[in-house]
């Protein structure tokens, strides 16, 4: 039975969590009315979002030895102030530089929030426990992006862009002042760890330049000259970083926690997984307004049923994982996402909206029941000593994933142009999100064939009504 506190404590990590997320998609909906505000062109404010995106996915793999040399109290309360008085510096910003440097803080301080968060969730929870308390953090990162377009739209239409970041102020004050209360101080164990510092290096510009080349690929019309270099760079940097780390005694990221079989198969994939949920709230309302000629109201409205089935199916998710186990669930996961990706590329303007509806209910649903297991399954036989290093992996390569799915969706967007000239009937905005969601639905079917290898008995460790065990799960 999960105790008051702990509880409560995951409650307040997922609030931390929707901040954080919500924060890394709001900003591209108001890019049209802060450019001149701010005395730039619309497409200059790219960089806001690629600033934070960008910070987070340098900061995250050195959250693990922060929480080893200072402690999880000290290290969450300081993420969640860096990332209150960034939001306060980016609605105080009067310049486009100075709107920059404040979303590189805010994103030190989400950077913070993630790992450290998950890991004060998880550690020290019962193995049984920890699906019912991961539900309640997984959420946010379901709910931020589908919602976003719509709080953008409506701070920026009848206030001003200020408020996408004044929001933040009250959230963050009462975070900090609850986290205060609730997360006790606990000295780090034992003596910290040396700082892996060409870890750092290599690690963190591997995954700058990673997240920069899904920023190139995702912009409308780029070039692919300097993707494809920034890609290359970030390929050697990162090989560099896995041979690196597979070498030292104390490495920044644990990469041998992979050996555990249910951790690898969360990583790899989940990451898989991630990419196609985010990339699909990016299409479904382009599809909508472009092919479509819906309004944004109206298509923000469709998208939003997305969200209705997150929420539908997260009261059953624990007792679905104590009844069947997460091979079936993730099997069932990855075939409605795949099965609902592909339905929508044969959608239409004259589609009945309840098809749309149901569409977008189931989708929603898979998404969230597939992300809750990954993220559950990720810690289910991993040893107490080395939750810190699965936390920051995890949280890492999640990141990854989740910038990816923008650059994915536009990837396979600008393919579906020529390949859609192919099709039957005349070519246009329809045909080219059709093969965008087609060549999404098949990145999702590498989900599905590392959730059909999972054994049988995977994750039981943490489920209360585990079924007969054969055999155990191989750890490698």
């Amino acid at each position: 039975m999960i105790d008051t506190k702990h509880r409560n404590t995951a409650l307040l990590v997922a609030g931390c969590f929707f901040l954080e997320n919500l924060d890394g998609t709001i900003v591209a909906t108001a890019a049209p009315r802060m450019g001149p505000a701010l005395g730039v062109d619309p497409a200059a404010i790219g960089l806001v979002v690629t600033a934070y995106l960008v910070t987070l996915a340098v900061l995250i793999p050195l959250s693990g030895w922060l929480v080893a040399r200072f402690g999880v109290r000290r290290v969450f309360l300081t993420a969640i102030a860096v990332f209150t008085l960034a939001s306060l510096g980016c609605a105080l910003s009067t310049g486009l530089g100075q709107l920059v440097a404040m979303r590189v803080l805010q994103g030190a301080g989400g950077a913070m929030m993630v790992p450290v968060g998950r890991l004060m969730v998880v550690a020290g929870a019962a193995k049984p426990d920890i699906p019912r308390l991961v539900a309640y953090v997984v959420w946010p990162a379901l709910v931020a992006p589908v919602i976003a377009p719509l709080i953008g739209g409506l701070l920026t239409t009848y206030a001003s862009w200020h408020w996408m970041f004044l929001i933040n102020l009250p959230l963050g004050a009462v975070a900090f002042v609850v986290a205060r209360r609730l997360v006790d101080a606990t000295p780090p164990a034992g003596a910290p760890p040396r700082l892996d510092r060409w870890g750092v290096v290599l690690t963190s510009t591997g995954l700058g330049a990673l997240t920069w080349t899904a920023h190139l690929l995702s912009a409308p019309g780029a070039p692919w000259a300097p993707a494809a270099a920034a890609g290359a760079l970030a390929a050697m940097l990162l090989a560099a970083a896995v041979w690196h780390l597979l070498r030292v005694d104390q490495p920044l990221v644990e990469l041998r926690t992979l050996k555990v079989t249910t951790f690898r198969a969360s990583v790899g994939g989940g990451s898989l997984f991630w990419i196609v949920v985010a990339a699909v709230p990016f299409l479904l309302p382009m599809l909508f307004q472009e092919a479509f000629g819906w309004s944004a109201v109206k298509s923000g409205a469709m998208v939003l049923f997305v969200f209705v089935g997150n929420i539908g199916i997260k009261p059953a998710t624990t007792y679905l994982l104590d009844r069947f186990g997460f091979r079936p669930l993730l099997v069932a996961a990855a075939l409605g996402v795949c099965a609902t990706t592909a339905a929508c590329a044969f959608l239409t303007a004259g589609t009945p909206l309840a098809v749309i509806v149901a569409l977008a209910v189931i989708s929603g649903a898979a998404r969230s029941l597939g992300l809750t297991c990954y993220q559950v399954i990720a810690f289910a036989d991993v040893p107490p000593e080395r939750m810190r290093h699965a936390s920051t992996l995890q949280s890492t390569t999640a990141q990854a994933a989740a910038g990816l799915g923008v650059a994915a969706a536009t990837v396979a967007l600008r393919a579906g142009g020529p390949l859609g000239g192919l099709l039957p009937g005349a070519p246009g905005p329809a045909n080219a999100h059709g093969v965008a969601f087609c060549l999404l639905a098949l990145v999702s079917l590498g989900a599905l064939a590392g959730a059909l290898r999972l054994h049988p008995t995977a994750g039981d460790a943490v489920r209360r009504r585990p079924a007969p065990r054969r055999e155990p799960v191989p750890a490698e």
